[in-house]
């Protein structure tokens, strides 16, 4: 199994299938609305734009498993991440990244890359890095800096 056998939904409830993404660099975030660390979109945004043109996507996954902060609906979501931080980076539709309900696409990024305490996700803005070849390279934890995770994108640009 591979990044590209999966198929997603996006904020609209429209299949989106990842193997349209071989050849990029991915950065798969869960992420949400209310959180501390929600400025984090802003940032991601700014990665986005500054490395789109060499082949980075950055796709966001909300998810309201972590004190319920992103309990609006996939529309709502698209709305608050655009208008507030300028998202421009594909929205999926809300995601569970543990438990019984988990999505497809989370079960193998844990399995391929667990955390420092193990694979569940602690906590919001847990980010995958994926290169080109489709292959798991790196966990982010919402606690690390974003230039860490930038010099690991550039890295495999």
């Amino acid at each position: 199994m591979y990044i590209y056998d999966f198929e997603v939904l996006d904020y609209k409830e429209e299949k989106v299938n990842l193997s349209d993404f071989k050849n990029k660099v991915i950065l798969i975030v869960n992420t949400a609305s209310k959180c501390g660390f929600t400025p984090q979109l802003g940032e991601l945004e700014k990665l986005s734009q500054k490395y789109k043109d060499e082949g980075l996507i950055i796709i966001a996954f909300p998810c309201n498993q972590f004190g319920a902060q992103d309990p609006g609906t996939n529309l709502e979501i698209q709305k608050f991440y655009t208008e507030n931080y300028g998202v421009t980076f594909p929205i999926m539709a809300k995601v569970d990244v543990n438990g019984k309900n988990t999505a497809p696409i989370y079960e193998y990024l844990k399995k391929e890359k667990s955390g420092l305490f193990g694979p569940e996700i602690k906590w919001n803005f847990t980010k995958y890095l994926i290169n080109r070849n489709g292959n798991v390279i790196g966990r982010y934890a919402f606690s690390d800096s974003m230039q860490k995770v930038e010099e690991a994108i550039v890295e495999n640009l």
